[in-house]
């Protein structure tokens, strides 16, 4: 049984190139083409496909969207993001949408092949370059974790009065200590953080806190 694959890219010669390419292989067939998203969004859904190469930047909208409004319809279809774009905030927000694998344009035919196979077989392909990106992500968000965790319980305390809204003198009545002392506690939570304000600390810390 081959692999039933729709492929939504805008750029109609590399689209005619995938599906010549896929076509060719015993194991896979492309059962659709789309070169717009809202052609995608309104017929995709009707092959099922196993696979969907999905055109991250189409003319008329993302393919994170496509994926968001369709992946609901089409929960045992596979989407592989394949794009020109690396930037983390796509790449996460991809990943997110519910795509499970993520090729940078340029990639060899037989990296997209195997690729299609891998996520086909329960896998999550990725480009070494997004791999990392993917990597370093979690690295930092264990790092940040592991900074938070540092905190003493008194600063801990102060970092959950700075999100309340309260001012330095508010806080030194309402713990019985003075405004020096909050601001030594202050420094060392900037420190511990790595952070250089006020704003960026209680971000940091209202993120990892739950």
């Amino acid at each position: 049984m081959s692999i039933s694959i729709a492929i939504v890219e805008d750029e109609k010669n590399y689209n005619n190139a995938l599906k010549k390419v896929i076509d060719y292989q015993d194991d896979m067939k492309v059962v659709a083409q789309f070169f717009n998203g809202k052609n995608a969004l309104d017929d995709l859904s009707s092959y099922s496909p196993d696979v969907v190469m999905m055109d991250i930047q189409l003319q008329d909208m993302l393919g994170i969207d496509v994926i968001s409004k369709i992946k609901k319809d089409l929960p045992k279809t596979q989407f592989i993001m394949c794009t020109s774009f690396e930037d983390d905030d796509k790449v996460f927000n991809s990943l997110k949408a519910g795509a499970t694998g993520y090729l940078v344009k340029g990639e060899s035919m037989d990296k997209i092949l195997s690729s299609i196979r891998d996520v086909y077989s329960g896998g999550a392909p990725m480009s070494f370059s997004i791999a990392r990106k993917v990597l370093s992500h979690f690295e930092r968000k264990n790092t940040d974790q592991n900074d938070c965790e540092e905190l003493t319980k008194r600063e801990t305390e102060i970092v959950e009065l700075l999100s309340a809204g309260l001012l330095y003198k508010e806080i030194a009545d309402k713990i019985f200590i003075s405004i020096d002392t909050v601001k030594k506690h202050v420094g060392n939570i900037y420190r511990k953080l790595h952070v250089n304000n006020k704003v960026e600390a209680i971000n940091k810390f209202n993120y990892f806190k739950n």
